[in-house]
């Protein structure tokens, strides 16, 4: 079997148990009043079961326990405890989640509960050990800086993760991308001899993509299931403990690709979408004087929907512009001499992005309208 097949049959067990399990998740879900319930800052328009984020976990768990099996993973799970400090701590978020979609948590008490679930994954030993910036050079990471780093890692890919959950299918498309393209990616550093085969983070990328696939199907547009917090902050967290410690313990290079420059660059232009909607809105809610945490229909998908695009062709556009964002850091592994083509790429999506995206767009053009063509009361 070829070095990729074992991690295909990873993500197909997943994807075959997430499909499964969503159908148990939500009878079940329709029976606890596990359900949401439309309201002025959600776009859709009938009551829809949660539930996904259990039938994901469902697949994580049963994903993992066939690759324990798999002779060409004993290296990766028999070392040391990670996987176990992946599941115990996407059990945890699940829970903290799920406590949120019954009854709405205080952002203190949300926060403690990802804070708990970072600490589990420092502990098992799932983070990272260095990292590389630019100007800065190569930082090795002491014991006093290792759990802070955590916690704010998996804190920020979380949020990023949960704020751009707000269409059919966007967020488990997003990652599913996200997941596959860092799985590739891992593996080419494998094959080029830059990180070490017993490193768990492509598995975690194979069985993230798997789950996403496999909770796809009900969830597309019009849903009949969604993934709640529980869903979108687990997923967030198994983003930040592949990335970790694929992007912070890849060895310094130079001369393969563009991004060994700064390897933890490549989750952030991976999960570019979701983060830049993050920071938007930590910037349009600080300048309006509002709570982080103050919903608002004013994200990345709000916006193109009021440019006109209805709701698959807007996930389609996020899903599109996730791809590019990965390619961008795939093709130069591949072919190295695309590297110089990287930073002209970069400053064409920042230039389309602060085009399309910018706060003030909206006002903008509404200020441009005339006004013999606004309505009189």
């Amino acid at each position: 079997m070829s070095v990729a097949g074992p991690y295909i049959v990873v993500f197909v067990v997943a994807v075959v148990t997430t499909l499964v399990a969503n159908r148990g998740a939500r009878v079940v879900a329709l029976k606890v009043g596990y359900t949401a319930t439309p309201n002025f800052r959600k776009v859709h328009e009938r009551v829809t079961p949660y539930g996904g984020g259990a039938a994901m976990f469902v697949g994580l768990c049963i994903a993992a326990f066939t690759a324990a099996l798999m002779p060409p993973f004993h290296n990766i799970l028999a070392a040391d405890s990670e996987m176990l400090g992946v599941l115990g701590a996407s059990g945890v978020i699940l829970a903290v989640g799920m406590i949120d979609d019954f009854r709405e948590m205080s952002p203190p008490a949300k926060l403690a509960g990802t804070v708990l679930a970072a600490s589990v994954l420092y502990f098992s030993g799932t983070t990272m050990y260095q990292f590389k910036m630019p100007f800065a050079g190569f930082i090795i990471l002491g014991p006093s800086m290792l759990p802070l780093i955590t916690v704010v890692w998996v804190v920020a890919l979380s949020q990023a993760i949960n704020l751009i959950d707000g269409l059919d299918g966007l967020a488990g498309g997003i990652v599913a991308i996200a997941s596959a393209s860092l799985c590739v990616y891992g593996l080419r550093l494998e094959n080029l001899g830059l990180l070490p085969a017993s490193n768990i983070g492509p598995l975690i990328a194979a069985v993230t993509c798997g789950i996403c696939v496999g909770f796809l199907p009900d969830n597309l547009h019009p849903a009949k299931l969604f993934m709640g917090d529980a869903g979108a902050l687990m997923l967030g967290l198994l983003m930040g403990a592949s990335t970790m410690v694929i992007g912070g313990r890849t060895p310094p290079a130079s001369g393969v690709t563009f991004f060994f420059f700064a390897p933890l660059l490549i989750p952030v232009f991976i999960l570019g979408v979701p983060i830049l909607d993050t920071v938007l809105a930590f910037v349009r809610r600080t300048a309006s004087g509002q709570g982080f945490s103050t919903a608002d229909k004013n994200h990345i998908h709000h916006r193109l929907m009021r440019l006109g695009h209805g709701h698959r062709r807007t996930v389609a556009i996020l899903w599109l512009w996730t791809a590019v964002l990965s390619l961008f850091v795939l093709i130069p592994l591949f072919w190295p001499r695309t590297n110089v083509f990287i930073p002209v790429g970069v400053l064409v999506l920042l230039v389309a992005l602060y085009t399309w995206f910018h706060p003030g767009l909206q006002s903008s053009e509404a200020e441009d309208i005339p006004l013999e063509s606004v309505p009189r009361p």
